[in-house]
């Protein structure tokens, strides 16, 4: 009997023991490819020498210090290496994890109008199956009802729009691109309805991960989203909590969509998992407004820029500069993408594979020609999560991928060291896993 709160009371778990390249082994000596790196955390795979010395080299110098006393050489080198290779920003806050920096970014998105006397701002607006992160202001912004449902009477209002999901919503009479210029334009609808000078500023995800599995916005959605920012004085945060730091190829994801946020939330790929650590970063603008106002973000916790954790993060980045692993990541997935499409384009039950960089998804449906999803009774993503767990292979399952209750998805996002052998063993233990699946659910 276990004295932990485990995610469900009637699970019945493995116990993870050690961890070498991709594989994660557990206490019975089974061997796991981890094809999702947990949750698009173990960027690096696991038990990297370099990584682990540099947090016991950490340990030996400073474990703790608080930064209302301290700042430390470690943190400050973190700072200096994400700076110029971010998308335009001026300063970085590192906090835990990712739910942690998407809290922080709506505090400051407040507080830097509050600066500027412009209290009457108080409206967010996100989209709609997005997922921002688990504390209650991320989880408000958050656009999955599933997960919202019995807390919303503790939430801050927040307005949604329609998501950029070309599989389940572009028009047979549109072009992607107009599809993509449409629903962008929700936004500046939403923003006339709530009258700008009350809305603070819309946050999504530049490619949407585990509610959709790995959805990416159609060419133009975000230049168009960036421009209605623009045009009615709001921010654009950005939460690249799982699709930033290389997931998707390039270090922020929304250098793919030739963008500058104002705001950016980081953290998964950011430490790799060998500590816990997210950020925040902001643009000059809104730094320059706090610097020269009350000079204090009115925000904090107490393992913020944690210096193990910081030296665990530079490592990491490091080494995946250093290695040039991002050309990896290009390479691997389109390879990845690629073989996945030729086991499966054809399969009845698989009905969109879609993906960029190591962040991909397979979307099941009852119906391809329909694309009608599986009834949301079936706890098919259960299912192919059993199944992949016996054949040795970790994804990243989900139920409620259109809607938040209908629709079941798998997602991978392996280490950016796999190699074209672990491309073939994924393949063969996903075909594995989807056969099984299907069996025992009596479709096939």
């Amino acid at each position: 009997m276990s004295n932990i709160l485990h995610r469900h009371t009637q699970a019945s778990l493995p116990t993870a023991v050690r961890g070498e390249g991709v594989y994660l082994y557990d206490s019975d000596g089974k061997q796991y490819l981890d094809a999702c790196g947990g949750a698009a955390v173990s960027c690096l795979g696991h038990g990297n020498q370099e990584v682990i010395e540099a947090i016991k080299a950490q340990a030996d110098k400073m474990a703790y210090a608080h930064t209302a006393f301290f700042t430390s050489d470690v943190a400050e080198e973190l700072a200096d290496f994400l700076m110029p290779r971010s998308p335009g920003m001026s300063k970085v806050y590192f906090v835990s994890g990712g739910s942690e920096a998407m809290e922080a970014a709506l505090k400051l998105a407040r507080q830097y109008f509050v600066e500027r006397g412009e209290t009457g701002r108080r409206h967010f607006i996100a989209r709609k199956q997005s997922y921002h992160g688990n504390t209650l202001g991320a989880l408000a912004v958050g656009g999955n009802e599933w997960r919202r449902e019995q807390f919303k009477p503790m939430l801050i209002e927040t307005h949604h729009i329609s998501p950029c999901y070309a599989y389940r919503d572009q028009l047979t009479t549109e072009s992607e691109y107009n599809y993509g210029q449409r629903v962008a334009n929700e936004l500046e609808d939403k923003i006339d309805e709530l009258g700008s000078d009350t809305v603070i500023g819309f946050i999504a995800e530049p490619m949407v991960g585990a509610t959709s599995g790995a959805v990416a916005a159609v060419p133009g959605y975000f230049k168009r989203v960036r421009e209605i920012c623009d045009a009615h004085g709001i921010l654009l945060i950005l939460d690249e909590v799982m699709c930033g730091m290389g997931r998707t190829g390039t270090l922020f994801a929304c250098e793919q969509e030739s963008i500058q946020p104002d705001i950016v939330a980081v953290a998964k790929a950011l430490g790799g998992g060998y500590q816990p650590i997210g950020a925040m970063l902001l643009s000059e603008e809104i730094y320059s407004v706090i610097e020269s106002g009350s000079g204090f973000f009115q925000h904090g916790h107490t393992y913020l820029s944690h210096p193990m954790t910081c030296a665990a993060a530079l490592a990491v980045q490091t080494i995946v500069e250093r290695d040039h692993l991002l050309d990896n990541v290009v390479d691997k997935g389109s390879k990845l993408l690629s073989h996945l499409q030729s086991l499966f384009s054809e399969h009845p039950y698989v009905g969109d594979i879609r993906g960029r960089g190591l962040f991909i998804g397979l979307e099941f449906v009852q119906d391809k020609a329909n694309k009608t999803p599986f009834d949301p009774s079936l706890p098919l993503h259960k299912i192919v999560k059993q199944a992949s767990m016996a054949a040795g292979l970790m994804c990243y399952p989900m139920s409620g991928t259109i809607d938040g209750r209908l629709g079941h998805h798998i997602l991978f996002a392996p280490p950016y060291t796999i190699q074209n052998q672990h491309i073939d063993e994924i393949g063969d233990k996903i075909t594995q896993a989807i056969k099984h699946s299907f069996q025992q659910v009596g479709v096939v």
